[in-house]
């Protein structure tokens, strides 16, 4: 073979080579094994458009502001029984929540309360059942106070085998929306056993 003959010989097979590299038969090993016309666009990242804010509409209000004040904190309230009354077998009083704290705040709801045998011990019975419906937000500024309505009927109504009566040396109250509890003292007697009706009721929080 000439040296012309190889020239051209050598010129057809580089024509074959970069002809494989462009179809879409060839990977490229660096990119992952993806089809090398394809490697352009693998290695292009993709953008998401920011969101745009929609006329009208507003960032949600913070839980804070003047419309939708948080909850009482419980380090924030002092927690009290006032206007202690006895009547036909139970004795009816109200959990005061004064709000000791420097901002308006609300509760909304249920107190959770239970007999305890100490500001520190042990849970007497079952906790106080809900009565009655769930009550509007009492909105409360520094200073203020709002109660909830617990009736606590006597141990002595119950069978003494199915109560086993204890002595308790106050409430435990929990705050409406909060995990922190307060100790309230009293001394009374509770119903340790299981009673066929609750040996506490309390109704939701009022102004």
């Amino acid at each position: 073979m000439n040296t012309r003959t190889r020239l051209g010989a050598v010129a057809v097979a580089t024509i074959g080579i970069l002809a494989a590299g462009c179809s879409g038969g060839g990977r490229d090993e660096v990119n992952g094994g993806v089809p090398l016309a394809n490697t352009a666009a693998a290695a292009t990242p993709t953008t998401t458009a920011a969101p745009t804010s929609q006329p009208g509409t507003s960032a949600p209000a913070s839980a804070g502001d003047a419309l939708n004040p948080p909850n009482c904190a419980t380090r924030n309230l002092k927690i009290t029984l006032t206007d202690r009354d006895a009547a036909a077998g139970s004795v009816y009083s109200t959990i005061s929540f004064l709000n000791v704290g420097p901002d308006t705040c609300q509760l909304r709801g249920f107190p959770g309360v239970s007999y305890v045998t100490g500001d520190d011990g042990q849970q007497v019975g079952a906790a106080a059942e809900m009565t009655g419906p769930r009550g509007d937000q009492v909105r409360l500024r520094p200073g203020a106070a709002a109660g909830a309505a617990l009736q606590m009927p006597q141990a002595a109504n119950f069978d003494a085998a199915a109560c086993r009566p204890t002595p308790v040396r106050g409430l435990r109250v929990y705050p409406p929306g909060e995990t922190a509890s307060a100790f309230v003292p009293l001394e009374t007697n509770g119903c340790a056993g299981t009673t066929p009706s609750p040996q506490l009721l309390i109704q939701t929080m009022k102004a």
